[in-house]
């Protein structure tokens, strides 16, 4: 008779551990799951724990809001890549019609932003622009370039030294414009 007990207890014990592995399975893909949102925007940090069913309501927002935030900037990348496709020249490289070098500064209250687009025949070189930028009162902070088919791009980020003085972003673009200008023909 006992072996009878047994064995009708059994399923229920089976039942009641299958039910407790499943809650302790879900708890953790829970927890893994809030784990993967950003806390600073999305999380509040309280005393209580949130119950399990405002934690799945606030991941489902949290998709909700990074799918449209996808769309958005797959619509940037259509309408980007359709411009630059109708800007492409017949060597397959975007046509930048206007006389090269192409120089830009963007003043960025206590830094600037040099942009710089020249060709292969250039015959400065970059640490030249650097020493022009440094002695007009700013650090540079990164510099960059790429060349493309017969372009060369420049990107240079710099900050003021000192703030209360300043840069004058028109004296570094004539000073620039007269290191880069007699070169490119």
């Amino acid at each position: 008779m006992k072996n009878s007990n047994n064995t009708s207890d059994s399923p229920k014990l089976d039942r009641k551990t299958i039910e407790k592995n499943r809650r302790i399975h879900m708890k953790a893909l829970c927890f893994k799951l809030m784990s993967s949102i950003p806390a600073s925007k999305y999380l509040k940090p309280t005393k209580d724990m949130l119950a399990q069913q405002d934690q799945l309501d606030l991941a489902a927002g949290y998709i909700k809001h990074m799918r449209e935030k996808i769309d958005k900037l797959k619509g940037k990348k259509e309408q980007a890549m359709s411009m630059m496709s109708s800007s492409r020249s017949n060597d397959g490289f975007f046509n930048i019609s206007t006389k090269l070098p192409l120089l830009e500064i963007r003043d960025l209250g206590s830094a600037i932003e040099v942009m710089l687009i020249t060709g292969l025949n250039k015959n400065f070189m970059l640490y030249q622009v650097i020493c022009v930028l440094e002695e007009e009162g700013v650090e540079v902070v990164t510099a960059n370039f790429s060349t493309i088919s017969d372009k060369i791009f420049y990107t240079i980020h710099a900050k003021v030294k000192i703030s209360r003085l300043g840069v004058e972003p028109t004296r570094v673009y004539q000073r620039l414009q007269e290191l880069i200008s007699p070169i490119e023909s």
